[in-house]
């Protein structure tokens, strides 16, 4: 079934309307027909709104509200993921599977050892884009918000923003060397103690990881250095692990 986002206004009573970009994808890409189901959310409410196609139009699709399923897909926490930025399209990468594991929003950033720099019209014209992959991985995973993808944040700036959150997560390879390192069942039980309607942030560094006044920072800000294991893991694959361990954690 395929999944679709309106805005609050376009669900009125027993109809939805679904407008724009979305019209000419579903006349002349997937070419769905009248009578055909279909899914629809509003980003806001968590909820997921199942229709019935009853009119196509050049400008519109017009839709009968079948049912309503509350439930939802989203987690019941919700995961801030602070990702240094990567070389070439990695970025992308992270965020289409990260949205599919259920984040709520990405924040990237730029840290000390980030190869990529972006002057402020490169990275205004990179969000727009990584916003765009965000909204079609929520589409194709049927999530019911499109995950927010803000605008690039120096580390202290990242810093700041993350430091009112409840859980804050720091995968760090030279883990086992900090005081009061426990290793990886010092990460589990971490893991084991979130609990639902937690914000919880990710921090992961670039392709040469962070330097050490990064993660000194970091602990000083409360942040919960954890282990990956005994490999060392790419920085597209370092956050999606972990997000797979709170998935796992919250998904009960």
């Amino acid at each position: 079934m395929y999944h679709f986002f309106v805005e609050p206004h376009q669900i009125c009573d027993t109809n939805v309307m679904i407008t724009g970009e979305d019209v000419n994808h579903i006349k002349n890409v997937i070419r769905l027909k009248i009578g055909d189901e279909i899914s629809v959310s509003n980003g806001i409410d968590g909820k997921d709104y199942r229709c019935e196609i009853e009119e196509i139009t050049e400008t519109q699709v017009v839709c009968k509200l079948r049912f309503i399923k509350e439930d939802g897909v989203e987690l019941p926490s919700k995961v801030y993921l602070f990702q240094g930025l990567p070389k070439g399209d990695k970025m992308e990468f992270i965020i289409q599977k990260m949205v599919e594991l259920g984040v709520y929003e990405i924040i990237p950033v730029a840290m000390k050892r980030c190869v990529v720099k972006l002057d402020e019209k490169k990275a205004k014209s990179k969000i727009a884009r990584w916003q765009g992959i965000a909204e079609a991985a929520a589409k194709q995973s049927k999530r019911a918000v499109i995950p927010q993808i803000n605008h690039v944040m120096t580390y202290q700036q990242a810093l700041e923003y993350a430091k009112d959150m409840d859980v804050k997560l720091v995968p760090y390879e030279m883990e086992n060397i900090l005081d009061g390192s426990s290793g990886m069942e010092g990460t589990r039980k971490i893991i084991d103690s979130l609990e639902h309607g937690q914000r919880i942030a990710i921090f992961i560094g670039p392709e040469g990881g962070f330097e050490e006044s990064e993660i000194n920072d970091a602990i000083a800000l409360g942040m919960k250095p954890v282990t990956l294991g005994r490999r060392i893991l790419r920085t597209e694959t370092a956050g999606m692990t972990v997000m797979a361990w709170i998935m796992y954690q919250l998904e009960k």
